[in-house]
């Protein structure tokens, strides 16, 4: 296992299609433990294949009941939202989006079709937080940032701190 370098806004592969995961092998399984290494250390609830450079369809998120317990996680490969209800407005920040914090109105619920390890078909239904970091994740796999869901406003005056951080360097 290796922690991965995390990709940061704009870099151009956080908005590059991504492909559909078809085949269900070791490469995956060491992707995918590289993406659980690399989010607990950043530290992350959550994290997107984009992020870590790999244009594909999977998303890694923690899933721990007891802080002080062991960590537990939940893989989900070739994610997709197949229905949603409500809405909520929560904070939200990103690994791939550097010291910015913003509320975003997500979905309260929503289910969502997807893959595991092995390569069967799952659904799951879930709501309010954990839905929201589901959102969040899928949203990566689809070119999606979280900036995109802020007004644009904001989203000017981070470009704007971005483009400073970009010039000192």
């Amino acid at each position: 296992m290796s922690i991965q370098k995390i990709y940061q806004y704009p870099d151009p592969v956080l908005r590059k299609k991504t492909e559909r995961i078809n085949v269900f092998d070791e490469n995956i399984k060491k992707l995918v433990e590289d993406m659980v290494e690399t989010m607990y250390d950043a530290p992350g609830v959550g994290l997107a294949a984009p992020q870590i450079g790999k244009s594909i369809k999977l998303i890694v998120v923690d899933i721990t009941e007891d802080p002080e317990g062991e960590k537990k996680y939940m893989v989900m490969i070739n994610p997709e939202i197949t229905a949603h209800e409500g809405s909520q407005l929560d904070e939200e920040g990103c690994l791939s989006v550097p010291e910015l914090t913003a509320n975003v109105n997500r979905y309260k619920g929503i289910t969502v079709s997807y893959q595991d390890l092995e390569g069967n078909s799952l659904e799951l239904s879930t709501e309010n937080r954990f839905a929201v970091v589901l959102q969040h994740e899928i949203d990566h796999i689809n070119g999606v940032l979280f900036l995109d869901h802020l007004s644009s406003l904001k989203r000017s005056l981070y470009k704007k701190k971005v483009t400073k951080w970009l010039v000192k360097n």
